[in-house]
């Protein structure tokens, strides 16, 4: 039997797959465990009413197992990893906080209306860092093999690629090699190409933010 997932729609079209990082990430999820599953696009500035009855928090993504609607990205990959253990996607605990912190300070310096708050040099840093950890033990970050750490990590660095080329005119250093491989290699996955938002939409969900 599938699962139903509830996910975000996009901004201005809804009845196309939206922007939210969290929810790609429970996307590619399943597709790389190869689950069968019915995705419901819900529009978060009108949210239908039966999605408020089984999910009064209105929040996305949510994904009904057992019966139940589970939310938060990390309980749901909890629970996928446990239900169906193949093929293994848990990474190594010393791994699983690799580059925790590049979406925040993405977030930070693509609001940022001051080139000399440091919020620039932050993303830089944290960017390095996984440069010299993918240079140790890519080409993904536990290795060889594609694991929860990088279903994260995919849709929030292509929001960072999208939104900041888009709104500041950035991109990453060439020189961060190990970097710009493991995007390629992230963003030509199959589960990848099937469950990102269009580059247009992503731009759509950040400009109130970036305008603010």
């Amino acid at each position: 039997m599938a699962l139903e997932v509830c996910v975000k729609a996009a901004v201005g079209a809804p009845n196309v797959l939206g922007d939210c990082p969290f929810s790609q990430r429970v996307l590619l999820t399943l597709e790389e465990k190869k689950i069968q599953f019915n995705t419901h696009l819900i529009d978060v500035s009108n949210k239908p009413q039966w999605f408020l009855e089984v999910y009064p928090d209105g929040k996305v993504p949510v994904l009904k197992i057992d019966d139940k609607w589970v939310p938060d990205s990390d309980v749901i990959i909890a629970i996928l990893e446990d239900k169906y253990p193949q093929p293994p996607l848990a990474t190594p605990p010393q791994f699983s906080s690799v580059g925790s912190k590049i979406f925040g300070s993405f977030v930070s310096f693509l609001k940022s209306k001051d080139a000399n708050d440091g919020t620039e040099q932050a993303l830089v840093a944290e960017l390095n860092a996984l440069e010299e950890h993918l240079k140790a033990h890519g080409p993904y970050v536990a290795g060889e093999n594609i694991t929860a750490v990088d279903l994260s990590l995919a849709p929030k660095l292509y929001h960072l690629v999208v939104a900041l080329g888009h709104f500041k005119n950035w991109t990453i250093s060439e020189s961060l090699t190990h970097v710009h491989n493991y995007i390629k290699l992230l963003f030509s996955r199959e589960s990848f190409e099937k469950t990102k938002a269009a580059e247009e939409y992503v731009i759509a969900g950040w400009a109130p933010k970036v305008n603010a």
